[in-house]
């Protein structure tokens, strides 16, 4: 049994806008992804950190979850800002069982485990004060809302944050998160969002107490990083 993490699938198993498009890394990406989850096994938990899937519903992100589905193991799903197909936790739920989908769990305003550890994240969002309008502090303020709330769901349980944003990339830091993440103890956050050329600023150590690490799935190779056995 163990514990991994990856982010950024973007399937469009369902939809017409594959990833091969960019060629690179990402040509022919779902084999590629196939390939790297055929390490796991039926009783290992993957976090995916968001940006799953293109489709715009749930019924166009069908052929997408499918493939997810079929992967090996338990997989705890974090929404990413182009999962398009979100509505609510209880609305996917229903789609998943409606279509014999038994092995995801969503990880929104809660928090779930891994034996003694609690798992907690929910997506994240970049804001600078200077720079956003006041609806992107709105969605910054609920965020860090759900943060809290999935935190305060772990008890005293050791924690493991899971985000789709980076709390910290370049000269931005949200400093919300990073006291979040002081008070509460975490030791230890998994990101996506951060893609090509971009990863090479990406921040991956520790600050804070807190140690960093980017699992985009062109960056990690498509396969699943492991955090835990």
């Amino acid at each position: 049994m163990a514990l991994y993490a990856i982010g950024d699938l973007h399937l469009s198993l369902g939809s017409d806008k594959p990833m091969d498009v960019f060629g690179g890394r990402w040509a022919g990406y779902v084999d590629k992804l196939s390939a790297g989850f055929s390490g796991l096994g039926p009783e290992d938990t993957t976090v995916l950190c968001g940006d799953l899937s293109w489709g715009m519903s749930l019924e166009g992100a069908k052929e997408d979850f499918l493939f997810i589905d079929r992967l090996p193991g338990r997989k705890i799903i974090v929404k990413g800002n182009h999962d398009y197909w979100w509505s609510t936790a209880s609305k996917a739920y229903k789609f998943f069982e409606a279509n014999g989908m038994g092995s995801m769990e969503i990880l929104n305003n809660n928090c779930l485990l891994y034996g003694e550890l609690a798992l907690c994240g929910t997506r994240g969002w970049f804001y600078e004060e200077e720079r956003s309008a006041e609806h992107d502090k709105k969605i910054m303020l609920r965020e860090i809302l759900r943060l809290e709330a999935s935190l305060r769901a772990a008890g005293e349980r050791e924690k493991i944050v899971f985000l789709h944003y980076p709390p910290k990339y370049m000269g931005y830091e949200c400093r919300e998160i990073l006291e979040l993440f002081e008070k509460y103890a975490v030791r230890e956050c998994f990101y996506g969002h951060i893609h090509g050329k971009g990863c090479a600023a990406a921040f991956e150590g520790t600050l804070r107490g807190t140690k960093y690490r980017l699992v985009s799935a062109d960056h990690v190779g498509f396969t699943p990083v492991k955090i835990r056995d």
